[in-house]
């Protein structure tokens, strides 16, 4: 049985027995490729939905980024409510910011509902890097309160940011008690178990070798194949093992996280003072946040190449020691890193073919949109579609230059924009 990535998650993960690899051929209603957020998700709401559900997965539950990411609750979507009035209208935005800030309550309804122990905690930091990032912020807030009544947000001043993190290098921010953090493993655990009780047939180390889109739809695996009238394609970094032509809407980044050896309360209350995870408002992005045992999990830096770096505990810490210059030489216990599904625009691209549905690119903002996805994947499949083809309905496009030069031009285009971040 293959293991989860060595990581501060694999280390406090909630026990979840192996599940039996696919053997033979089998029918079922649905047939979801994927083991994480997405895939789980949906095999969930499809089972409460009275579908036979059977979910493959090609290593473990939550083997991806869905067990690897840095835990954020990040409400919305990578465009910022400007951004989305400017390109798609009052009435569109309007519609997707109302939809897409509801992920939390999904989210936190799944975890109160199966009784998740994943160290659930509330508030998001957004802080600014620069000073026009935080005006950037008061128009995001403002049309938001306009828009959608949002409530719960508030404008950081520069002088008031040490009153959610003990940082000096920001210029004030955003902070929100409708994000939060999770344990991302254990809540694809608890996604898992409810599955497994609501009558999912769950198989890992079962990779899908083709999928044949027709009718019925049909999944190829080594040992055995799954013929059923829908599919749930759920593999987002993965994606190009089963469909080149959905994974060329998609680029896999690779990100890197540490975590240090316990802090104690009392010296992370003084880094966190009210708990929150933070994130900065720079394109390639430092993102961190307080564990349930009192450490600091930090993630800084992507690479564009699957290589990871020799050293990632040293391929961190630069970033975690100049947002936190107090913890200069803090011994990291865990390092890790994974692959994420970035789109073009950074918006999440949805859709189907024939009778598979997908979902992927979540570029940074899955821990919540993914629980949503599978909720409307699985109200598509009962014939309500209408909240599935509002987020098919986003503008995306493949990444250009075909598959030999796709990496090459994304890297150059990726290093122009961290070398803004630094202007």
């Amino acid at each position: 049985m293959a293991a989860h990535a060595p990581s501060l998650y694999a280390a406090t993960a909630n026990p979840f027995p192996p599940q039996p690899a696919l053997t033979g051929d089998r029918s079922t209603d649905v047939v979801v490729i994927g083991g994480g957020f997405t895939g789980l998700s949906a095999a969930l709401h499809a089972a409460e939905a009275g579908f036979k559900v059977i979910l493959l997965e090609a290593h473990r539950i939550g083997w991806g980024a869905s067990g690897r990411n840095g835990g954020q609750m990040i409400p919305g979507l990578r465009w910022g409510a400007p951004d989305l009035v400017d390109k798609l209208g009052e009435d569109r935005a309007r519609q997707l910011l109302r939809l897409a800030n509801s992920a939390v309550d999904r989210v936190r309804g799944r975890i109160a509902l199966h009784g998740i122990e994943c160290d659930h905690r509330v508030g998001h930091f957004q802080a600014a890097a620069k000073p026009a990032h935080l005006d950037e912020m008061r128009r995001e807030l403002a049309i938001l309160e306009r828009l959608v009544d949002f409530e719960g947000a508030e404008i950081v001043e520069r002088a008031d940011v040490g009153a959610h993190v003990a940082s000096d290098r920001y210029h004030g921010g955003l902070y929100d008690r409708n994000g939060g953090h999770l344990h991302p493993l254990n809540y694809a655990l608890g996604l898992a178990k409810a599955s497994l009780a609501a009558g999912v047939e769950i198989h890992e180390c079962t990779p899908v070798l083709r999928v044949d889109h027709g009718t019925p739809v049909r999944a190829e695996t080594e040992r055995g194949t799954v013929t059923a009238k829908y599919a749930v394609l759920a593999c987002d970094a993965f994606m190009e093992s089963i469909s080149p032509e959905l994974a060329r809407m998609t680029m896999p980044v690779a990100n890197y996280n540490v975590a240090t050896e316990p802090l104690g309360e009392a010296r992370i209350k003084t880094l966190f003072p009210t708990g929150a995870a933070v994130s900065d408002s720079k394109f390639v992005l430092n993102y961190y946040r307080p564990s349930g045992d009192h450490r600091l999990i930090f993630g800084g830096g992507e690479k564009y190449s699957p290589r990871p770096p020799h050293d990632v505990a040293g391929f961190v810490r630069p970033y975690l020691e100049g947002v936190f210059p107090q913890l200069e030489g803090v011994k990291i216990d865990y390092a890790w890193g994974g692959l994420v599904g970035v789109t073009m625009n950074r918006l999440p691209h949805f859709g189907r073919i024939g009778n598979s549905f997908f979902a992927h690119g979540w570029s940074g903002h899955g821990v919540l949109l993914t629980t949503l996805a599978g909720e409307l994947i699985a109200g598509a499949m009962r014939g309500t579609a209408e909240r599935f083809d509002l987020f098919a309905s986003l503008p995306n496009k493949p990444f250009p230059g075909g598959p030999l030069l796709r990496h090459p031009l994304y890297v150059a285009g990726m290093l122009w924009f961290a070398l803004k971040d630094r202007l």
